[in-house]
């Protein structure tokens, strides 16, 4: 099925993130894992940015994190946003400590409502015939 037109900008992958997005299009989250160092990471590179090491593999993350940073963004950065706005710019600390830029999806761009902590799970956004975003949606915990 067609996708309807995407608008905003997008990634691109490059050879050390195309497993990343080919994953991200079958709606799995994967991220680099340091078998030296026991620690995973984002963005996706064969180098582990803690020890330098390339004893690095990919883990498939559940998706489940918290709410560690957000902004509600009320001024589109460049044209194309001016009607998603406003939105939430949000930063996700995922389970085993990873973090991950994304957007809040499902909930009212409100500071009331959004919490710092606040239990998230990850949706995905099929954008494009290539290309799925991972977002990031409130959950039960």
């Amino acid at each position: 099925m067609a996708q309807p037109a995407y608008d905003l900008p997008l990634p691109v992958p490059q050879p050390e993130t195309d497993f990343y997005w080919e994953r991200a299009r079958a709606h799995e989250l994967w991220l680099m894992h340091c078998d030296d160092c026991e620690q995973a990471y984002f963005y996706p590179r064969p180098i582990c940015p803690g020890c330098l090491s390339r004893n690095t593999r990919w883990v498939r993350s559940s998706g489940r994190g918290a709410l560690h940073a957000f902004a509600i963004v009320h001024r589109p950065p460049t044209p194309a946003f001016r009607d998603r706005v406003p939105y939430v710019a949000a930063l996700i600390e995922l389970e085993g400590g990873v973090r991950l830029p994304s957007t809040l999806v499902d909930v009212a761009p409100d500071p009331s409502v959004i919490r710092i902590g606040m239990p998230v799970e990850v949706v995905y956004d099929d954008v494009s015939d290539v290309l799925t975003l991972p977002r990031f949606r409130p959950s039960s915990g």
